[in-house]
């Protein structure tokens, strides 16, 4: 299977079971389209001739006929996929915990619009994670990490900082843990910034190797969609603290992260407002909400939201070869070497490896299953108990999901995200496909910004 497209002027074929990526000219371009378009590769080049004579001279249709199965030969070029069978016996191995999502908080002080946790409360009771919840916690993934060393938990929300306390104490006790099991945490915080203040940054930096800042782009931007609960704006409060936060982290292990909604599908210029701001760590994403919230992207978007992905991907190229340096992170990828097979074809490990604990203990398959029954799993006291929901998020795959099995972004996105499958169709397999659309754009950008930037170099 191959992928074809031209963007930025850069006309490039993706190799999709193999992952190679070809920067080629218009003959070995339209070449290769008629070579994917024969069922019998044979007779494709006898095709190529004949259909592309009027279009390209004798001698440069042959070199590029003569290239394209070269590169055939060396297996870059329609290769098979040999890795279906792999898969399913991957999916049957025991697996362990190696990462949890703890809700150190279920409150929050704003009250953003498209907030799929309901400002906090996860539709449920607000509450604080205690000492004791925490503790059990990093116990029991300890105790389901196996032989794995390197655990990671995700301080989350609500707003963390809301237990700033127990957030510190849970640190404290988890490097306790590292020296009796010989393991290795990785704590990370998600924060609003509203209750941030400078005394906290020397055991943020020290302690967290990541930092999520939520912030959506421009004062408007952010004020309308993450309002304080007295509906005035949070923006100029936490602008400060996150540029000081970045500054203090020497702009890296961080990342200011947004939302984009219909009400901004020229979101380019929140990234790019965020860039002159001085931000080099940017995360802008699209909402996920209810078709019918009037903040909620729809089909008819897309041409614009394909066109501002292509816009950013420009601008941030321009930025690099100037040496100014943007890390988007949706336009992060690794063509050398990247995640492990078998995480590619299975995702982020909800349910199975990926956890989300709240702040009285129970267990969900990540945090945008909480609050919704069908999907608890268990408890720290019992475990896991709830076997037949954790096998559906076992078995999840790229060869389990019908939309994934002839898609070119299959390999990257892993499958694209369950929750956000199930929200938008009912099933952990399905697809969102405005979501899948703007992946399969995002990696197209992504590709494009590291093979110009590779041509760039030789």
């Amino acid at each position: 299977m191959i992928h074809q497209y031209k963007n930025n002027g850069y006309a490039i074929v993706l190799d999709v079971n193999s992952g190679a990526v070809h920067l080629v000219d218009d003959p070995a371009y339209d070449v290769i389209e008629v070579f994917d378009r024969c069922e019998d590769k044979e007779r494709a080049s006898e095709t190529a001739l004949k259909e592309l004579s009027a279009k390209y001279e004798r001698t440069q249709l042959l070199e590029a006929i003569e290239d394209v199965r070269e590169l055939m030969e060396r297996e870059l070029l329609f290769t098979e996929d040999v890795y279906e069978d792999y898969i399913a016996d991957f999916q049957n191995r025991p697996t362990v915990v190696k990462a949890l999502c703890l809700h150190i908080t279920h409150d929050c002080n704003l009250a953003c619009r498209y907030c799929f946790a309901g400002e906090g409360e996860y539709h449920g009771s607000r509450g604080l994670m205690s000492l004791e919840v925490g503790k059990k916690a990093l116990d029991f993934l300890v105790e389901h990490s196996g032989g794995r060393r390197n655990l990671e938990v995700d301080f989350f929300g609500g707003e963390p900082l809301m237990n700033w306390d127990v957030v510190k104490e849970l640190v404290c006790y988890g490097r306790k843990l590292e020296k009796l099991y010989d393991k290795n945490f990785r704590f990370t915080l998600t924060t609003n910034g509203v209750l941030l203040k400078e005394d906290m940054l020397p055991f943020i930096n020290r302690e967290m190797a990541n930092v999520v800042l939520s912030i959506d782009g421009r004062k408007e931007v952010h004020d309308r969609m993450r309002p304080a609960k007295n509906g005035g704006g949070s923006y100029d409060l936490i602008l400060p603290k996150f540029l000081r936060v970045a500054e203090s982290r020497n702009q890296t292990r961080y990342y200011v992260r947004g939302t984009y909604t219909r009400e901004n599908l020229d979101f380019s210029e929140d990234v790019l407002h965020l860039a002159d701001l001085g931000f080099e760590q940017i995360s802008v994403e699209p909402v996920v909400a209810p078709k019918e919230a009037p903040y909620s992207l729809r089909k008819e978007d897309l041409p614009v939201l394909f066109d501002q992905y292509d816009r950013l991907a420009k601008a941030i190229l321009e930025r690099r070869k100037k040496g100014q340096y943007l890390n988007f992170f949706h336009f992060m990828i690794d063509l050398e070497g990247g995640p492990c097979v078998a995480k590619r074809l299975s995702g982020c490990g909800s349910g199975t490896e990926y956890l989300a604990v709240t702040p009285w203990g129970d267990l969900y398959p990540c945090h945008q299953f909480v609050g919704q029954k069908e999907f608890l799993l268990g408890n720290l006291e019992e475990g896991v108990v709830n076997m037949p929901v954790q096998q559906q998020f076992q078995s999840c795959s790229v060869y389990s999901k019908p939309a994934c099995r002839d898609c070119f972004a299959r390999f990257y996105c892993s499958g694209g995200c369950s929750a956000n499958a199930y929200h938008f169709t009912g099933d952990i397999r399905g697809n969102d496909e405005i979501g899948c659309a703007l992946q399969r754009k995002r990696i197209e950008c992504a590709i494009m910004i590291k093979t110009a930037l590779a041509e760039e170099k030789e």
